[in-house]
């Protein structure tokens, strides 16, 4: 067995909350070696296989992290991505006019891949609020057990010990339901931020719109699949790779700008 496969078996598995979820009983490959999904023993839900991707050993723990965040995260670094590549071109054509004709082309191009981010935006913000009300209607059912608890303590059905066990247990999950909850939020609100006026700080010659793009949406997107190193608030701590940077030289010779331009074209 490789060392890969150690790592995963025998160990607890928790959410990135701290919540636990069960104990890596084994695991399913591809024809290759390589790890699909693993198999947890989740009690009395049975054995649930967890995609790979989405877990994370951690010292003595596997860390499964959410689908909606991995998704998320993604989503966020393609359109600060996207608006920043707009905004390189605005900046290129203000300095040079004569790059106009050339700029529209790829300018068509992200102006369309930012249309298709957009609709993928609508679809991440329509799952991150389904989550929301699922962690509302959680929350709800643990304030509910520990309200009954208070209730049987204070009429002497369970000891003070056993409603203080029941307290920090429950105000556990609370917590794990407040840290997911928070974090969703804070991803709501980034998506919101991120629009070409926040990143735009200059003039443009040329403008650039999201608006009036039906036709461009006919053409689908093709999506990588990328696993995300993610910590948690409690377990582990952010180690979202850097946004990759788009480094443009100005000069004074169009021609070196027109290169820079057909480069991207072609390569993307």
């Amino acid at each position: 067995m490789s060392e890969l496969k150690l790592e995963f078996v025998g160990k607890q598995v928790k959410d990135m909350y701290g919540t636990f979820v069960g104990k890596v009983v084994g695991m399913i490959t591809d024809s290759d070696g390589s790890i699909e999904s693993v198999g947890v023993d989740c009690g009395s839900l049975g054995l649930k296989q967890l995609t790979y991707e989405q877990l994370l050993v951690q010292g003595d723990y596997v860390i499964y992290i959410p689908r909606w965040r991995l998704d998320a995260q993604k989503l966020l670094r393609q359109k600060n991505l996207t608006l920043k590549r707009i905004k390189a071109l605005q900046d290129i054509v203000s300095e040079n006019d004569l790059m106009k004709g050339d700029a529209e082309l790829v300018h068509i191009k992200y102006e369309k891949r930012l249309y298709e981010i957009e609709e993928d935006e609508k679809s991440i913000n329509e799952k991150l609020q389904a989550r929301l009300n699922e962690l509302e209607a959680e929350s709800k059912s643990i304030k509910a057990v520990l309200f009954d608890a208070k209730l049987q303590y204070r009429s002497n059905e369970v000891t003070e010990e056993i409603y203080q066990q029941i307290s920090i247990y429950t105000n556990e999950l609370l917590e794990h339901i407040n840290l997911e909850r928070a974090e969703i939020n804070n991803i709501k609100a980034k998506l919101s931020k991120q629009t070409l006026e926040n990143i735009a700080s200059t003039p443009s010659n040329i403008a650039i719109t999201t608006q009036g793009l039906t036709a461009a949406a006919e053409s689908t997107s093709q999506d990588e699949t990328a696993k995300q190193n993610v910590m948690t608030p409690q377990i582990v701590a952010s180690n979202t790779p850097a946004e990759e940077k788009v480094v443009v030289t100005h000069d004074n010779n169009s021609e070196t700008e027109t290169n820079w331009l057909n480069q991207v074209i072609s390569n993307e």
